[in-house]
């Protein structure tokens, strides 16, 4: 699977993890982006670029955890 394809299925994983928040991605750029997780209101809740070595299930399942222990907080 190449680099495209995998931050697709990174970008469809994250959206549906954090449903029904907004997951905005931002600077899709050589082989990274940035997520952002916005609220009702519109409010950034937590923001973090993403690496080609974290596009995997294991590290993205890390991803999710991390941000989710970041919206409780």
């Amino acid at each position: 699977m190449n680099t495209q394809h995998q931050i697709q299925d990174a970008i469809r994983t994250l959206s549906s993890a954090f449903a029904p928040l907004d997951c905005r991605i931002l600077a899709a750029r050589k082989g990274s982006f940035s997520f952002t997780i916005v609220n009702d209101a519109g409010i950034a809740k937590h923001s973090q670029r993403l690496y080609p070595g974290q596009y995997g299930a294991a590290h993205l399942q890390q991803v999710i955890e991390r941000a989710r222990q970041s919206l409780a907080a």
